[in-house]
C-alpha cells in the first residue's frame, strides 16, 4: 500500500479531506478579510525594509508558485531580492522562464551555484540509502541559501511560494522533514564519498538564530488572495512569456524523472493523486477530470527515455548499477540520525524517550 495512514470514516471519506479543510480554516484567508490580511503583510515588509536595497527576498524556480509571486511582488511595488539556485537539473525551458521573469519584471537575480560534486555525491548517497525523499538535498539547501542571504542583506521577510489551496494534501510517508540537517549528514557520512564543504546546511542552531535573533519570517502571499492555478498560468504566459511545464515542479529534469518515475516503480507513489486531490477539495477542478487525468501515462514514453538516459549519465551510474538501487527495499528516514534522535541524546533526561518515539513512527 502506497499510503500507510489512509484512513476512512464511515461515509467512505478519507482523512485527507477533512485535514485538507482543516488546513485551509487555519491558513487561508478569503474575501474582505484577506484581502486586509494581504494588504497588512505587504505594508508590514515595506516598512520593514525602508532604507535597505531589498526589502523581502523570494527564491524562484521558474514554476507557477514561484513566478506569480514574482509577479504580486512588482505589482504591489515591493523590492525583492530574487534568488534561483542551481542545483545543476534546470531544464532549458526553466532557465528560459527565469531569464523572461527577471527582465520583464526587471529584478536582480543571484544564482546560486551548488558544487555539482558534493551535490551528486548526496544524491547517490540517497539512492544508495533508498530513502523516499531525495528532494529533501534540493529543499533543505535552498532553505538555508535563502536564510543565509537574507541575514547577510538585513532583510526581515522571504515570500513562500507555499500555498494550501494546490499544496495542502500531501501523505507524511512519501515526504520527509525538508529542514532535517542531521539526518541528511547521517546518510551522507554512511554512503557518501565526497566530502561536504560548501553544501549550504540549515543546523538546528541556524533556524534559532535566524528566526530568533534576526527575526526573519517567511510569508505565504498566496494564502492570502484567491489562487486558481490555472488562471494563474494564463496570466504569466500573457505578462512575462512563461512556458508550461505540463507537470508539478517539472521545471527540473531531476524532479520529472524522480515523480515520474523512481517515486511509482520503487516506491509505489503517484503524487498526481495528492495535486489533484488538493484541487478538488479547493475547488478548481472536478472529481472527474482528475480520475480523466489519472487515466493518463504518468510520464511520456519518449520524454522518459530521453530523461532516464540523461540523468544516468549525469550521475555517472550504468543502468545495471541504477537497476539495483532501484529494488533495493525501501528504508526509513529514521533508520538514520535525525535532529529529533539528536536531541534525545543531547538532554540524557529525554533518552529514554528516544526508544519510544522510534517505535510509535508509522512504518510502510
Amino acid at each position: 500500500m502506497a499510503d500507510p495512514n489512509i484512513t476512512f470514516d464511515e461515509n467512505g471519506v478519507c482523512n485527507y479531506y477533512y485535514e485538507y479543510f482543516e488546513k485551509e480554516r487555519k491558513h487561508v484567508k478569503k474575501g474582505a478579510e484577506g484581502e486586509a490580511f494581504f494588504n497588512a503583510k505587504i505594508a508590514q515588509i515595506k516598512a520593514a525594509g525602508k532604507n535597505k536595497e531589498y526589502d523581502c527576498i523570494l527564491g524562484l524556480s521558474g514554476g507557477v508558485d514561484s513566478s506569480y509571486l514574482a509577479y504580486i511582488a512588482k505589482r504591489e511595488g515591493l523590492r525583492p531580492l530574487v534568488v534561483h539556485f542551481d542545483n545543476g537539473w534546470n531544464s532549458k525551458l526553466a532557465v528560459k522562464n527565469i531569464e523572461n521573469i527577471v527582465s520583464v519584471l526587471g529584478f536582480d537575480l543571484f544564482t546560486y551555484v551548488i558544487n555539482w560534486e558534493e551535490f551528486k555525491d548526496l544524491q547517490l548517497a540517497y539512492l544508495k540509502a533508498s530513502v523516499i525523499d531525495i528532494e529533501v538535498l534540493t529543499d533543505h539547501a535552498i532553505a538555508a541559501t535563502l536564510y543565509q542571504l537574507a541575514a547577510q542583506h538585513k532583510i526581515n521577510h522571504f515570500l513562500s511560494g507555499y500555498n494550501i489551496v494546490t499544496e495542502a494534501i500531501l501523505p507524511k510517508a512519501w515526504v520527509y522533514n525538508k529542514l532535517d540537517s542531521v539526518n541528511i549528514k547521517a546518510i551522507h557520512k554512511k554512503y557518501g564519498k565526497v566530502p561536504l564543504k560548501s553544501f549550504p546546511f540549515l543546523t538546528p542552531a541556524k533556524k534559532r538564530y535566524y528566526s530568533l535573533a534576526l527575526k526573519i519570517e517567511s510569508v505565504p502571499l498566496l494564502n492570502y488572495i484567491d489562487y486558481n492555478k490555472d488562471q494563474v498560468k494564463e496570466i504569466l504566459k500573457k505578462e512575462l512569456h512563461w512556458v508550461d511545464y505540463g507537470g508539478k515542479h517539472y521545471e527540473s529534469v531531476w524532479t520529472r524523472f524522480y515523480q515520474g518515475y523512481i517515486l511509482p516503480e520503487k516506491f509505489k507513489v503517484d503524487k498526481r493523486k495528492a495535486h489533484l486531490s488538493t484541487l478538488i477539495c479547493s475547488g478548481q477542478i472536478m472529481k472527474e477530470q482528475a480520475l480523466e487525468e489519472l487515466k493518463l501515462p504518468i510520464y511520456d514514453p519518449e520524454q522518459l527515455s530521453i530523461d532516464k538516459e540523461f540523468v544516468l549519465k549525469k550521475l555517472n551510474l550504468s543502468e545495471k548499477d541504477f537497476d539495483a538501487l532501484m529494488h533495493l527495499p525501501p528504508v526509513e528516514h529514521t533508520q538514520f540520525e535525525t535532529e529529533v534522535f539528536s536531541y534525545f541524546d543531547k538532554y540524557p533526561v529525554f533518552k529514554p524517550l528516544r526508544g519510544l518515539y522510534a517505535a510509535l513512527k508509522p512504518k510502510k
